[in-house]
């Protein structure tokens, strides 16, 4: 055992005092938040106080969450903990990127505030949500969506879940019917249909701003989510790819593990991506990370691994 990847966390858990701690114990934790507050000032306290609704809008929840997700990488890094792979759900990708050396931590933070705001634009076009459907194979409940306009599968989670976006009208609809079909329908706590057709005036506008960033190959290696291949071609590419396009995540942890990879760690806020992976890879070592008490203890436990 011992090949580490982390796994950075995606929007839905998002809640006021995250990373509160990491920053009152870590200095580069500390100076990633004062660096965004000069970018977007404000988000600090947005992060440690801002309501609970107010996170959720897509604006506010992306910026807040990609400081998270860093945060507690670097807490993890700061108590000698090396991963040697990289991965992320939707808006985590970008913090893994940046984590991996593609772009700095601040040039990142830009890139994932204007990801924000043109998603967050987007979803004020229509009346949109997310629902994960539980319980069911993923052919099913794809042949059910064909059933409904504007339904959509877009997150490829684990054996018996994937979550559809679409319109909210049509996803009250299917969500009877993927009942009566014996399975469950959960909504999301996002604000938006997100990777679907619904995104694709935002994807465009996004990969026009991505060209005029300077990005490069990461460091570190980095599994995209449309992929599930570490990344070899233009990210401008696939990261606006990404915005609509569906995530490819039980794939890409099969494929890190399929390379070696037996030791997970979420970094960023909640459990969703460890509870994902122990469905998908349950004899695996899975960890989540929030918080610097956490930080400090997996870290011993994970250095006993490797």
């Amino acid at each position: 055992m011992g090949k580490i990847a982390f796994v950075f966390s995606g929007q839905g858990a998002q809640h006021p005092g995250m990373a509160q701690d990491l920053i009152e114990r870590y200095d580069r934790v500390a100076d990633l938040f004062a660096a965004a507050d000069r970018i977007r000032p404000g988000t600090t306290e947005q992060c440690l106080r801002g309501t609970q609704e107010e996170l959720k809008q897509t604006e506010n929840t992306q910026p807040c969450l990609y400081l998270a997700d860093l945060a507690a990488a670097i807490a993890l890094e700061e108590e000698g903990i090396v991963p040697q792979a990289l991965a992320g759900f939707s808006l985590g990708e970008i913090a893994a990127l940046a984590f991996g050396g593609a772009f700095s931590l601040e040039e990142g933070f830009s890139i994932v505030c204007r990801r924000g705001q043109l998603m967050g634009e987007a979803n004020r076009q229509a009346d949109t949500g997310m629902v994960a459907v539980v319980k069911m194979e993923n052919a099913a409940v794809e042949t059910l969506a064909q059933q409904f306009d504007r339904v959509y599968p877009v997150n490829y989670n684990c054996p018996g879940q994937l979550v559809v976006s679409g319109a909210k009208d049509s996803l009250e609809a299917f969500s009877v019917a993927v009942r009566q079909a014996g399975g469950r329908a959960v909504p999301l706590a996002v604000s938006g249909a997100f990777h679907s057709p619904y995104m694709n005036d935002a994807a465009e506008a996004f990969g026009t701003f991505l060209q005029q960033k300077n990005l490069r190959m990461p460091e570190i290696p980095v599994y995209s989510n449309c992929t599930a291949q570490p990344y070899t071609e233009d990210i401008a590419s696939l990261l606006t790819r990404q915005m609509n396009h569906p995530v490819q995540w039980e794939n890409t942890i099969r494929r890190l593990a399929k390379e070696g990879f037996d030791i997970f760690i979420e970094t960023g806020v909640g459990t969703t991506l460890k509870k994902l992976i122990q469905k998908t890879l349950p004899d695996a070592l899975i960890y989540a990370v929030e918080t610097a008490e956490e930080a400090a203890a997996i870290g011993q436990e994970v250095l006993s691994h490797v």
